[in-house]
């Protein structure tokens, strides 16, 4: 919601300065979000007099002009607008000045072998919009030397308030006048519309073609046809005030409405009569129809939506936006002005379905005051008739307005129970009163409170007691502390709780960086990581490009990273801990934690390094780092498939499992089809281990740590190369390997693997370095010959392998 200052003191009496209005409407709940003051971005101009205008000798289109500022003596001025002459009063920037408008700070220049002192502005310029062809024509009486913006009205303030859905009082000036001057901050001005006496009967009648059981989707409609009416601009100051706000001024009709919108918290719509064919029905459209609506989209209607129609069909879209059309412009002559009541479920609903976001729609589904719908026709026509000339007709009302009134019997004893403050019962009167409350007292200790037709929010006596504490003030209410409970506390945090703890400090300590993203993806990224189930697209998607529940974090990562890179920042170590979404019920949600390294983002270096060996992340550094997470989360015995899923590459990918059925993670490097599909540039390495899939940890241990025993003797190391098949596995030769002998052989590890000159068609050399521990004597020559013996029988019996001759 946005006013300007001028605005609210329309409907406040008050000599509060701003900064004390701003602090006020933030402690009685209306949050102020920003404050915009036009006049700080055109502080240095000032109003300037051509004294002299002469061609410029090189230019044909410049001229050289002498500028009056009312400082010294005129300064020289190049100047291109063709309007520019002797005699004109227009705007001066000073070099040193920002353009707004065009974004550069001003210097002195020399413009064809001519010193220019300064600038003469357009309105463009100085970013009140407009065109740049000419320079500003200020009036003759305008004085030479003054500040620009305070002399054309441009130094009201523009405050921006954070509205919560339950203030709907407060979508209109007046309503936040009302809470100020509740506040004492000033006595609100109340001027309420009077009646317009009609010459002649309404020729546009309406019904409400609307079953018992849907006539609260309509309780009111009423409408005025307004004749010999002359359309055209509105008057300066209302173009002025929809221009502060962020509205764009049409034409005297629709601004008008515009203006009651905001000013009163009052929607209306005006209708081309000459453009109604018959008269108008109020009803659910079906599902066959359709309407093109005042922002040019064309919107596919249902029988939850509900249309103001004509015999031709469907005109406006009941408290969201009217059609084409019907819609008034420069050649309205006679027009229809319609004030209504709608059910704010259905707006809300409608609203959502059809996705169109209106002023009217933000107003309508929060609740609009039903007794100002009436009186707010009488003001529209009051305006229109005042703007546009005409000649009114009687009201023609459909339906009635809302006679029922809430009212609570409130105990003033509330205030104490439920907030902790002592409220004295006149002084909880006064409040309720200024805020148009009615109070009947029902006894010392209590009232029966009538709650006002602009307050729909207020259902309960909490509503009550909040509304006297936001006024009476916040800072009454005592600090009292919690009381400090005994003992220590007892742990609260579920196992996968801790479990996604130290897997995000684990992350961290890798070198990667935690990043947040939406659960939200595209459909496009949803089937890329293997997602878009019809089941797990939204209903109602946030944006187009968030359609889907993401089946995997490395959608979002790589999204991050293809970002990251198309802006320089090429070398990229992330990570994300979060839900992800295989099936739409409870069961198929995992909880997940997932990293990506791209660029030079290896698990050695985070980029360029003088002292490093630079190279690009890739396989090995996404295993490192879940090997690592899975280390740090103290699970032990994780079965490396070579393969993973489809966006992974199929011969750098690999998945951790436990027995067959029991995946619970997968590491590789991103398919080069899935980065051409989501367009960006790899190769990305990446891992996701399913935190809620690893076998939980043990309630205490079921056997003791084996005793650390430390040798005295020196230990062995042999090398070994084997030849096998291409296509096996390196793991299965190392455990083949220390099978031989658990006892000496302490260690195995692989320091080679060779494939050309030397090695058969379909084999490999892989190079073996295994580590022999003596316990008790040193091994002689023979026992270690034994050994190795051992050892290249186990794994020719397990792995085919032979050694290299």
């Amino acid at each position: 919601m946005k006013l300007t200052l001028s605005w609210l003191k329309d409907h406040l009496e008050t000599d509060a300065p701003l900064g004390e209005i701003v602090e006020t409407l933030t402690r009685i709940g209306l949050e102020v979000e920003a404050v915009h003051d036009p006049a700080a971005a055109l502080k240095d101009f000032v109003i300037a007099e051509i004294v002299e205008a002469d061609r410029h000798p090189d230019a044909d289109r410049l001229q050289v002009c002498k500028v009056a500022t009312g400082a010294g003596a005129p300064l020289q001025v190049v100047c291109g607008a063709p309007n520019a002459r002797k005699g004109l009063k227009t705007v001066f920037a000073a070099p040193g000045t920002h353009i707004p408008g065009k974004n550069f700070t001003l210097g002195k220049g020399v413009i064809r072998g001519v010193e220019s002192l300064g600038m003469l502005c357009s309105a463009e310029e100085l970013g009140l919009g407009g065109d740049s062809h000419g320079i500003l024509e200020l009036d003759s009486s305008a004085p030479v030397g003054a500040a620009y913006a305070p002399w054309a009205g441009l130094d009201d303030p523009v405050i921006e308030i954070n509205l919560t859905p339950n203030r709907p009082d407060a979508a209109g000036v007046s309503g936040i006048a009302r809470d100020l001057a509740a506040a004492g901050l000033g006595r609100l001005r109340k001027r309420d519309p009077e009646a317009i006496e009609g010459k002649f009967p309404c020729p546009v009648k309406v019904k409400l073609d609307l079953t018992p059981a849907d006539a609260h989707l309509a309780p009111l409609f009423a409408l005025r046809l307004v004749r010999g009416v002359k359309n055209g601009a509105s008057p300066q100051w209302l173009q002025d005030r929809l221009r502060a706000i962020g509205l764009r001024p049409i034409n005297a009709l629709v601004d008008v409405t515009n203006f009651l919108t905001f000013d009163r918290g009052r929607p209306l719509h005006v209708f081309d009569a000459k453009k109604i064919k018959g008269d108008l029905t109020i009803r659910r459209a079906k599902t066959s129809e359709s309407l093109l609506a005042l922002d040019g989209k064309t919107y596919a209607l249902d029988e939850n939506v509900v249309a103001i129609c004509d015999d031709g069909g469907p005109e406006s879209l009941a408290g969201l936006m009217g059609g084409e059309a019907s819609g008034c412009d420069e050649g309205t002559v006679d027009v229809l002005i319609e004030t209504a009541l709608w059910d704010p479920a259905n707006i809300a609903k409608s609203g959502r379905k059809l996705g169109i976001v209106t002023d009217a729609r933000y107003r309508f589904e929060r609740g609009v005051d039903p007794d100002f719908a009436l009186p707010g026709l009488e003001l529209a026509t009051r305006l229109v008739m005042e703007f546009c000339g005409g000649e009114p007709s009687e009201i023609h009302l459909a339906g009635a307005v809302p006679a029922e009134r809430r009212r609570i019997d409130f105990p003033y004893s509330e205030t104490r129970r439920l907030a902790g403050v002592d409220i004295t019962p006149p002084e909880a009167d006064d409040i309720l009163k200024r805020l148009g409350f009615s109070v009947e007292h029902a006894g010392a200790a209590s009232a029966r409170i009538t709650i006002p037709s602009w307050r729909p929010d207020i259902e309960g006596k909490a509503d009550l007691v909040e509304e006297i504490l936001r006024i009476a003030g916040l800072e009454r209410v005592p600090a009292t502390p919690l009381p400090r409970a005994e003992g220590v506390a007892a742990p609260i945090m579920t196992p996968l709780q801790k479990r996604a703890r130290a897997a995000r400090r684990t992350l961290a300590a890798q070198g990667l960086v935690e990043a947040v993203t939406w659960s939200f993806v595209s459909a496009k990224e949803a089937k890329a990581f293997g997602g878009g189930a019809p089941s797990l697209a939204l209903a109602n998607p946030i944006a187009a490009e968030l359609s889907d529940m993401r089946p995997s974090l490395l959608a979002g990562l790589v999204a991050a990273a293809g970002r990251n890179a198309a802006r320089a920042l090429d070398d990229a170590a992330l990570f994300e801990i979060g839900q992800v979404f295989m099936t739409d019920d409870d069961k198929g949600q995992r909880l997940a934690a997932a990293g990506l390294r791209r660029g030079l983002a290896t698990s050695e270096t985070q980029g360029r390094h003088w002292a490093a060996r630079t190279r690009e992340a890739g396989l090995y550094d996404a295993k490192a780092d879940a090997m690592a997470l899975l280390a740090a989360l103290g699970v032990q015995g994780a079965q490396i498939v070579p393969g993973g899923p489809a966006y992974l590459h199929p011969g750098r990918s690999a998945t951790l499992q436990f027995g067959p059925k029991s995946c619970v993670g997968v590491f590789g490097e991103i398919h080069p089809r899935v980065l051409a599909e989501l367009d960006v540039e790899g190769p990305i390495a990446v891992f996701e281990i399913f935190l809620d899939l690893l076998p939980a940890a043990k309630a205490k241990a079921t056997r003791t740590k084996a005793k650390l025993e430390i040798s005295d003797l020196q230990p062995l190391s042999r090398d070994f190369a084997f030849i096998v098949d291409r296509e096996r596995p390196a793991g299965e030769l190392l455990r083949a390997v220390l099978a031989a002998d658990r006892t000496l052989l302490s260690g195995a590890t692989i320091f080679d693997v060779y494939e050309g000159v030397g090695v058969p068609e379909g084999k490999k050399s892989i190079g073996v370095a295994v580590t022999l521990q003596p316990r008790d004597k040193t091994p002689t020559d023979a026992e270690i010959e034994a050994i190795a013996e051992k050892i290249v029988t186990e794994a020719a019996k397990r792995t085919g392998a032979v050694l290299r001759g």
